[in-house]
């Protein structure tokens, strides 16, 4: 009888020590869906943190051009290239000849939009022209920011809100 409930137990534990195709192949699809569903949200979310990384990296090059040209005294020139790889943002006193100063890459899935596309600060703390830079996504479900920044060189960041580039 002891022989017989031994062997009984030891088929029992056997049979139910793993998991079935059938019981895989759901949890598979289980995964599969919630990761279809969650795939758009992620690529959404990345996108909007290319654009507030690339409005971050121009505020502080527009910050920092500001700052050299009331420290060195002279005119510094801001410029931004959409073409290049990497995309590059630069600062360069321009009094004689082109002398770079700082340079600044941002995402190549950034776009940085404005018609002219650099701005002069001279030393009085003013800018050549009040200018509004636009940051968006290759991704057109991203949220697109704004920089803009005054006569008298003041920046500001904002989002630009449910339109999109």
């Amino acid at each position: 009888m002891i022989a017989s409930a031994n062997r009984l137990s030891h088929q029992h534990h056997v049979t139910s020590a793993g998991f079935t195709l059938i019981e895989l192949m759901v949890t598979i699809a289980v995964m599969a869906i919630i990761v279809s569903i969650a795939t758009p949200s992620i690529s959404n979310q990345l996108a909007n943190q290319r654009v507030k990384s690339t409005t971050a990296t121009l505020a502080n090059a527009l910050k920092e051009a500001k700052t050299e040209s009331i420290i060195r005294r002279q005119p510094i020139t801001l410029s931004y290239d959409n073409n290049s790889n990497p995309r590059l943002i630069k600062i360069e006193d321009t009094n004689s000849a082109p002398n770079l100063i700082a340079s600044y890459s941002y995402d190549i899935k950034s776009t940085i939009k404005i018609a002219p596309t650099s701005i002069t600060f001279q030393p009085s703390k003013v800018v050549s022209a009040a200018a509004t830079y636009t940051i968006c996504d290759t991704n057109t479900a991203a949220i697109p920011r704004q920089v803009s920044i005054s006569k008298i060189a003041v920046i500001s960041i904002k989002p630009v809100g449910s339109e999109r580039c």
